[in-house]
């Protein structure tokens, strides 16, 4: 085999960089989008276990819904990546362009062992710049081909050297083999069909057979009339060791997906699910379907599901004629390169196992896969392409009438593949250019419709999203998905009754239950949301909320593992109040995902609304010990800590909604119950600076205008309280302690009683029962010395609170000073006299604001556990608290008949 100069390595790599740097620019789109940005096992967060238990999906390979795809070693270059840019595209599509070079220069290694060096080189230039990998390689998921093929190329090289100059078996060659298919296999599942390649490579060309001198040799073996030569024991105890090995790689993945196909829709692969012998022609004229695309890929599609390719019904059928062509020239050439001994058919034989072992696990032959054609799968069937390819430019070219020719056509054909791999590449950009260009080449797919309506709707263009969901609809009438689609764009555009219309036409394209009979039918997963979406839907309606329960249940009849059924549906049982029922709906959905935090999160709200703190913390802690930043848990458990009234717990709680606003800088909530915590610590500098930072977040903010007001006030500070009153009263003019607190400021440290009576009479004019405010504005008159109409507010006050003692005992005091004075032949009403210190207080007993919840967050129309959002709830410990308060303030009415009976 001939060395790669640095040369060849260079000019490889230019054009590689030269045909792709424009990938760079590129973003997550399509599979990408779950491949990445939803995966959590990207996360370092994420135990790495979890990449050997899941699929390449992130979902647990146990789940039904799960893909089956198992990939790990290549999730685990997606969590290198994140480690490094986290999700930062670009780095992702640089990553994907150096293995794309190693796989160029791997293959021109491989190439040189068939071809001579000019065509050895032109087969790899040709790989380098063909087309179809533009999926492959720009594709950020792609990368699951260029990993896996990397190691088939590197096992291949490395079975080539198990044999020793000497003709014997060198066994560490063997062993390095094997364990480069088994990372190749768990990179992508074709990377196992290298066995077959080296099984071909070791018959036909390590030992030099052809199928006649094979078969006349076993058949003379078998007959006794001769014993199997050295080399073929040789050859057959490496097959042995190869087929073994493959068998066991077979056996651990049987057992990882659970001896269980993935579900697969009739819309992801339509003839999958067809009738004899529909099924069969079909699956066979895809053969020569990608044969085209490898021969010519000027029309590219990313999705070629759906109705994009028609199905084969008949046998009369004029494209069965392209798959018997395709038959024909496949088992002609099959059969010169397996029947001749010439340099030539061993490169025929290389490069047709190159084509057709890796395509056999895509071929839907032998089993049923996810899509119709795909054309990252045909990266590694395209080198065998680039193999005949450079093989006939050879022969060609050594004809000397045809060398000017043979080298005028392969430079067109480099730059011609070359120029539409750039562009091709500025299609993947976004998802909408993406999926528009798809439509460009076939109308007929309803799943680009949709996907163009997606991107739209990312960018929250509704109505034209709609346009194309609808198209969607009719492309393809009874597409689930679509009409779903049309649901929720109708949501989203605040058309109930239209959305919940589409929803119940997508819910009678379900199939049915039959009652008193089990259901057995298979369900695409993301189809059973029909039943969420309409739930969720309709349960904004109070006196729909049994509807909505019955259609969380039906949901969970059909699919006893359904966990987002069991997680809405204790959304709903929660907000019914039916706690014991939301309890147990959260700890069924825990069974089938104890790694989810926002399920733990959501029972801690239970518990909370179950009057269990303590079981509500111990919840919070599971949730966070799973997402140390979930950034709900960390605010609520901080809260219940502080309102647990355990001074032992408010360091940690400090610490909680320090790391909240560390996620929520711009949260004003955040800092407003850091304020609340330092004033409940006695930590007044603290609580002011929290203060000023969530009013400066959120203008007019009600609680924090008022607590900061209060904290001015308890820290003798009444008249920097004052401004701060004023900002509250002009947001929220009819905040009626913020008003009992101004009027008492004003009454007491301003001595403008006409200021505080004025704030009294707006309450009462707000809440004419308010007995505060009216006692005080009592006061108010008995500091103008008109004790008639104090006498009288204090009748009218008595009437409100017939059962308030001290509204009495001051009513008796204010009657026995008119008795008093009307003895004395004094005037009741009399001009007020100068204000001493110990002068007549209104009562301003008031409580702080309750403490802020974050934001509500509006519950999503698919999967994903919603976070309940929750208030404050008043402890054991807080009411004694309270009941601390209302003494003093009692305490501070006592101060008040004293000054009342005085003189």
């Amino acid at each position: 085999m001939a060395a790669v100069s640095w040369k060849e390595v260079l000019l490889l790599t230019t054009l590689v960089v030269a045909c792709y740097w424009n990938s760079l620019s590129c973003g997550f789109v399509f599979d990408d989008v779950s491949a990445i940005l939803d995966n959590k096992d990207l996360r370092p967060t994420t135990p790495l276990r979890n990449l050997f238990l899941n699929d390449f999906w992130g979902t647990p390979m146990v789940e039904e819904r799960s893909h089956k795809s198992y990939r790990p070693l290549t999730v685990l270059t997606f969590r290198l990546n994140y480690l490094m840019s986290e999700l930062s595209p670009s780095s992702y599509h640089l990553f994907n362009i150096v293995l794309h070079v190693a796989a160029c220069l791997l293959f021109l290694h491989v190439c040189r062992l068939f071809l001579d060096h000019t065509s050895g080189l032109m087969a790899a230039l040709l790989f380098a710049v063909h087309p179809i990998h533009t999926e492959a390689v720009t594709g950020v998921v792609g990368r699951a081909e260029l990993l896996s093929s990397i190691f088939l190329l590197a096992a291949f090289l490395a079975y080539t050297k198990s044999t020793s100059a000497n003709h014997s078996i060198v066994w560490s060659p063997i062993a390095l083999t094997v364990v480069l298919v088994a990372a190749a296999t768990l990179c992508k599942e074709q990377g196992i069909t290298v066995v077959g390649i080296c099984c071909v490579y070791e018959v036909f060309v390590a030992q030099g057979f052809t199928l006649p001198v094979l078969l006349n040799t076993l058949r003379q073996a078998l007959r006794g009339k001769g014993t199997f030569p050295y080399g073929v024991l040789q050859m057959l105890l490496k097959l042995i060791v190869l087929v073994i090995s493959t068998l066991l790689l077979v056996i651990v993945r049987v057992q990882v997906i659970q001896s269980q196909l993935p579900v697969f829709t009739r819309f992801d692969n339509p003839a999958a699910v067809s009738p004899t012998p529909t099924r069969q022609l079909t699956f066979n004229y895809l053969l020569p379907v990608n044969a085209w695309l490898l021969l010519n890929p000027s029309e590219l599609c990313c999705d070629w599901t759906m109705g994009t390719i028609p199905l084969v019904e008949s046998a009369l059928d004029q494209r069965n004629l392209a798959t018997l062509v395709f038959y024909v020239l496949l088992g002609l050439l099959a059969y010169r390169s397996i029947t001749c001994s010439h340099s030539s058919a061993k490169t025929v034989i290389m490069a047709l196992s190159l084509i057709v072992l890796p395509f056999i696990p895509a071929s839907n032959l032998f089993f049923p896969v996810g899509f119709v054609v795909a054309e990252r799968v045909l990266y590694v069937p395209s080198m065998g392409f680039c193999v005949l390819v450079a093989h006939g430019f050879k022969m060609v070219s050594n004809k000397g009438y045809l060398r000017k020719m043979s080298w005028l056509m392969i430079g067109v054909l480099l730059t011609t593949h070359a120029v539409k791999t750039f562009n091709r590449n500025w299609d993947w950009e976004s998802e909408y250019t993406l999926f528009m260009s798809a439509l460009k080449v076939n109308k007929n797919n309803a799943k680009l419709w949709n996907n163009v309506g997606h991107a739209l709707e990312n960018q929250n263009n509704y109505a034209k999203a709609l346009r194309y969901f609808l198209q969607a609809t009719s492309v393809q009438p009874d597409d689930i998905g679509a009409h779903m689609n049309v649901g929720r764009t109708y949501k989203n555009l605040n058309k109930s009754k239209e959305a919940e219309d589409a929803y119940l036409v997508a819910k009678s394209l379900m199939p049915q239950i039959i009652p008193g009979k089990k259901y057995a039918t298979r369900v695409a997963p993301n189809h059973l949301n029909v039943y969420i979406n309409l739930a969720n839907l309709i349960r904004s309606d109070e006196s729909r909320l049994e509807e909505a329960d019955q259609l969380y249940r039906q949901a969970i009849s059909m699919r006893p593992d359904f966990k987002q059924a069991y997680i809405s549906r204790g959304e709903l049982l929660l907000k019914m109040n039916k706690l014991t029922e939301a309890r147990d709906a959260y700890l069924r959905a825990l069974e089938l995902d104890r790694s989810n935090a926002d399920l733990w999160y959501n029972l801690a709200i239970v518990h909370i609304e179950m009057k269990e703190p303590s079981e509500a913390l111990r919840t919070f802690e599971q949730a966070l010990q799973l997402s140390p930043r979930h950034k709900l848990a960390l605010f609520n458990s901080a809260l219940l800590m502080q309102e647990s009234g355990d001074s032992k717990f408010w360091p940690e709680a400090n610490r909680r909604f320090l790391a909240y606003i560390e996620e929520e800088p711009n949260d004003a909530n955040g800092y407003f119950n850091l304020g609340m915590l330092a004033m409940d610590a006695e930590e007044n500098a603290a609580a002011e600076r929290w203060m000023h930072k969530a009013i400066a977040l959120q203008t007019g903010f009600r609680s924090a205008l008022f607590n900061l007001a209060l904290l001015y006030s308890q820290s003798r500070r009444e008249l920097d309280a004052l401004p701060v009153l004023d900002e509250l009263l002009r947001h929220h003019p009819e905040h009626i302690k913020g008003l009992i607190l101004k009027g008492d400021i004003l009454m007491n440290h301003k001595k403008d009683t006409a200021g505080a009576k004025a704030c009294f009479q707006k309450i009462l004019k707000m809440d004419p029962g308010n007995v505060q405010g009216k006692h005080n504005l009592c006061v108010v008159y008995f500091e103008e010395r008109d004790l008639p109409r104090a006498e009288r507010c204090l009748e009218e006050t008595l009437k409100l609170a017939p059962h308030e003692e001290y509204v009495r005992r001051h009513l008796n005091i204010v009657r026995g000073k008119i008795a008093a004075m009307s003895a004395a032949g004094q005037p009741l009403v009399e001009e007020k006299p100068k204000m001493e210190e110990e002068e007549a207080r209104p009562s301003t007993h008031v409580e702080k604001d309750a403490r802020k919840s974050p934001r509500k967050i509006d519950l999503p129309e698919l999967d994903g556990a919603q976070p309940h959002r929750r208030t404050a709830v008043k402890s054991s410990e807080q009411t004694n608290e309270m009941e601390q308060k209302r003494a003093a303030a009692l305490k501070r009415l006592e101060e008040i008949e004293r000054i009342l009976s005085g003189d």
